[in-house]
């Protein structure tokens, strides 16, 4: 992923952002670097609804459901963030939308584990404005980090468009996701546009390509559309017997639950 925005649009059709998001990986996302939604997707043409919604719905039943319950998330906060992975992963004709693929249940799980919870983070200040290259610097724990910013995201979205975000039809909850990841929706308390790009997008990234045994990624669905054949580990021979061809395997990717 690259700094230059100009030539990708944030569009729900979204397997450009599949095969973008797999080649470069949550590192790309430097801190300080503001990377709006415009940098999620790559442009493409998307399929007639119709057939959309019914592949989706074949492929939807299909898949066995999410993790039951939140462990972090509220009724309200599960409802925005609902609604939130469902415009970033909107179903097409390959997988249904983020919720069904396990990306609210992931997410909810890494802000309730070790990582929300700031166990490997230095708490105890002082508070000082530092520089973008230092990464996180702020007296909230992920989890705290994430609910503060879907509350203000929240009121802010109120405030702009008269409704909740939970309450917006898909392009304008895409439109103001553009909007919060560019900088162009602000709150006096919560820096919305590094809330989203630095912790939002990562979060969801890591949902759609994790092993499913975190919870995203629901039966591989994802590592089954770019071809990912899963563990690495037991793929040293494969990649020098099949470098540069199809590999048969990747229709049957192996998870961690596959050697339990």
């Amino acid at each position: 992923m690259t700094n230059d925005q100009s030539d990708k649009i944030f569009h729900p059709n979204r397997r450009g952002f599949l095969g973008v998001a797999a080649a470069t990986g949550a590192a790309s996302l430097a801190p300080g670097v503001l990377i709006g939604t415009a940098g999620l997707v790559e442009a493409s043409e998307p399929a007639p609804s119709q057939s959309v919604d019914a592949s989706a719905s074949t492929i939807a039943a299909k898949l066995p459901s999410p993790v039951p319950g939140y462990l972090s998330f509220g009724p309200d906060e599960a409802s925005l963030v609902e609604v939130m992975v469902n415009v970033m992963c909107p179903a097409d004709a390959l997988t249904p939308g983020g919720v069904d693929c396990g990306l609210a249940a992931y997410i909810d799980r890494q802000l309730a584990g070790g990582f929300g919870k700031g166990a490997r983070l230095y708490m105890r200040g002082p508070w000082r404005e530092g520089k973008p290259e230092l990464g996180y610097q702020l007296p909230l724990t992920p989890e705290q980090f994430f609910k503060a910013g879907l509350a203000a995201a929240d009121a802010a979205c109120r405030k702009h468009n008269g409704k909740a975000f939970s309450e917006l039809d898909e392009s304008g909850a895409d439109r103001f996701l553009h909007e919060i990841a560019d900088g162009k929706v602000t709150d006096e308390r919560v820096q919305l546009a590094s809330w989203f790009n630095e912790l939002v997008y990562p979060l969801f990234e890591q949902a759609c390509f994790a092993d499913p045994i975190y919870g995203g990624n629901v039966c591989k669905v994802f590592w089954k559309a770019i071809g990912y054949p899963g563990l690495p580990a037991v793929h040293s021979q494969d990649m020098v017997d099949f470098r540069g061809k199809p590999f048969p395997g990747a229709a049957d990717p192996k998870s961690i639950a596959d050697f339990a």
